[in-house]
């Protein structure tokens, strides 16, 4: 057929492109490059798969790092306590049958550090990095707080019965301070294998003397120990018998030990229960003879001053140090308290971690802590001692 031609396909012009002829004003089309335009051939699916790949890698960083566990210990503020109040189930933490008690107003609460981590429960990756950024959390080494090869289960039990003898001890001291009558024991809790007790001392064992000094309270064994030269002699009782043991000590560090813990038992002439709640460890100590003491005086000990604190005690009164006093300055200052016994041997954890507007006193006995809530209760409580460097 004349006047029909077969175009070449190369004279086919592309969907999209534009041909140079259309360009209008005398000007070339835009340069994508040049102009700034996107190139939507390129540019674009290369930006989205980019954005997508990262996507994709957040989300598998986030997958990974929520079940990989880290041999750390995560401290934060617990709740504090009062002594003296009533907790959420209604019951007063401190109550005493056997004696007559007094209404009393203010609070005396003893602080906690929730703790997230340790045996059989690590952190996640995305726990410990959250702690990282918060500044009322600590982080610590599995091995700085837990004995090794220990068990979630026995670091429980063990707290368990740190806090029941602490309050025991609390209530001796307590009532002591009042003047009524306390009887103590220092009977044999573990003996330590392979140490110089074993195979002469039994658990259970109630030693009554060293030498010809009678014990009457536990801490008293320890003292004489160190003050006795060589052997010792050791009076004590077992299944209701009497006798007589010669134990040599061996020096460690300075210290003579014989290779026994010793757990002071307690006889009072009233019956005291301290309802703490699911709480664990010794450090409450010196808030509950405080608590105690309080409940069994008239009048309010505090003055209506809301007063926290934490501390260990022995049943001579001596209050020792604790650990995560940050963590518990800050819940003291969360539940509204205004003054903050600390164990003297804590000061150095005091500079720089104080809450504003928390007033921080040492103590290292019972004593002094009574002491200084009288004050507080005065009004004089801005006049107490501060630790070095605050």
């Amino acid at each position: 057929m004349r006047g029909f031609r077969r175009r070449d396909p190369r004279d086919r012009t592309r969907i999209g492109d534009i041909p140079p002829e259309q360009a209008q004003d005398g000007h070339d089309a835009p340069d994508p490059q040049v102009s700034g335009s996107p190139d939507r051939r390129g540019r674009q699916p290369l930006l989205g798969r980019t954005l997508s790949l990262l996507l994709l890698l957040v989300v598998v960083v986030g997958l990974v790092a929520q079940f990989v566990t880290l041999p750390f210990v995560i401290l934060r503020p617990g709740p504090a306590v009062d002594v003296i109040g009533k907790p959420e189930q209604g019951a007063p933490v401190v109550t005493v049958e056997g004696a007559r008690t007094y209404p009393t107003s203010g609070a005396l609460y003893f602080t906690t550090v929730a703790q997230y981590g340790g045996p059989d429960r690590r952190p996640s990756a995305w726990d410990v990095l959250g702690a990282t950024i918060d500044p009322r959390s600590e982080i610590r080494r599995e091995e700085e707080v837990f004995p090794p090869q220990v068990t979630q289960q026995q670091v429980k039990e063990q707290n368990s019965a740190a806090m029941t003898h602490s309050q025991e001890g609390a209530v001796a001291v307590a009532l002591r301070e009042l003047g009524r009558p306390v009887t103590e024991a220092a009977v044999v809790a573990e003996v330590i294998p392979d140490g110089p007790a074993q195979g002469v001392l039994q658990k259970d064992d109630v030693i009554t003397a060293v030498g010809s000094t009678k014990i009457t309270r536990a801490p008293q064994l320890t003292d004489e120990i160190q003050k006795a030269t060589g052997a010792v002699t050791l009076t004590l009782t077992r299944g209701g018998a009497s006798m007589s043991k010669t134990i040599t000590p061996v020096e460690q560090q300075g210290r003579r030990l014989v290779g026994v813990l010793v757990q002071p038992t307690f006889s009072f002439g009233v019956d005291v229960t301290i309802h703490a709640g699911d709480v664990g460890g010794p450090s409450a100590g010196m808030m509950f003879a405080l608590g105690v003491y309080d409940t069994l005086t008239p009048g309010a000990l505090t003055g209506g001053q809301r007063i926290a604190g934490t501390g260990t005690m022995n049943s001579t009164g001596a209050v020792g140090a604790i650990g995560g006093l940050p963590q518990k300055m800050d819940g003291a200052k969360a539940s509204g308290a205004t003054f903050f016994l600390a164990p003297k041997d804590n000061c150095a954890d005091v500079p720089g971690n104080v809450p504003d507007g928390l007033t921080v006193t040492p103590v290292d006995t019972f004593e002094v802590a009574l002491h200084a809530v009288q004050e507080i209760a005065a009004g004089k409580g801005d006049a107490l001692p501060r630790c070095p460097g605050v």
